[in-house]
């Protein structure tokens, strides 16, 4: 199928694009900054809180100062939601951004990385498995999710329980892997409206990984994955197979 590029869409869609991207970026660049100043009690979160708001932008950024924001250092320290007393909606909310930077940064590593070497489409399965090689990327981009997705999940479940590496890693897999492909299963449905259907169906092609457009469809598509996520973050915080963040 075509690949569409940045000339190819009309001006006010670049447009919108590019907006999107610059206020996702410039929100995680500014969180990014506020942590550096404000060190978060649960230190893989210096991590999440800023990953989170390339896709969320300002809607992360306002969640990130409501719930997440810690004292200065130096400061009388606070927790910020970490206990039993977090409403549970925040708590939640957490939780499953805490899922979703592990998905952000595995669809931005493998993406960017296939640009770079298209040879990597066939460990995903392109010409053996699939004959389309945007399903060959979306393998890829789950397991670099699933992996990273699972190395936060291990930073923020193993100091809590006071567990070892393999056991540590178990509760991990235990905590995350259904959260994580829930998140999948509606960023992978977005996008597949956008390039399979919707963009061919108006323009001919779907959108290149270069161009703005193909990235401000990824941030709606995170936004959907979180939506998709929530429900079953819920069930895991409840049930106490994931801890309360």
């Amino acid at each position: 199928m075509t690949e569409l590029t940045t000339t190819d869409f009309p001006d006010a869609v670049v447009t919108l694009a590019v907006v999107m991207i610059v206020l996702g970026v410039g929100s995680a660049v500014g969180v990014a900054v506020d942590v550096a100043r404000r060190p978060q009690p649960m230190r893989v979160m210096d991590v999440v809180w800023p990953v989170t708001a390339l896709f969320g932008s300002l809607l992360w950024v306002a969640a990130y100062l409501r719930w997440g924001r810690a004292p200065r250092r130096g400061e009388q320290e606070h927790r910020h939601g970490h206990d039993e007393a977090t409403p549970m909606p925040v708590a939640v909310f957490t939780g499953t951004s805490h899922c979703g930077a592990g998905c952000m940064l595995g669809d931005l590593l493998v993406e960017w990385t296939v640009v770079l070497v298209p040879a990597l489409v066939l460990l995903g399965g392109y010409d053996w498995l699939f004959d389309d090689r945007i399903y060959a990327v979306w393998v890829l981009d789950y397991v670099a999710a699933f992996v990273i997705g699972i190395a936060f999940q291990y930073f923020a479940i193993a100091p809590m329980r006071g567990l070892g590496l393999r056991a540590g890693l178990r509760a991990a897999v235990k905590a995350d892997a259904l959260s994580i492909t829930a998140w999948q299963v509606g960023m992978y449905g977005t996008m597949a409206v956008v390039q399979l259907w919707w963009l061919p169906e108006v323009l001919g092609g779907r959108a290149a990984v270069t161009t703005p457009v193909f990235w401000a469809a990824m941030q709606v598509a995170m936004v959907v994955g979180f939506a998709t996520s929530y429900p079953v973050n819920w069930w895991l915080v409840r049930t106490g197979v994931k801890e309360r963040m």
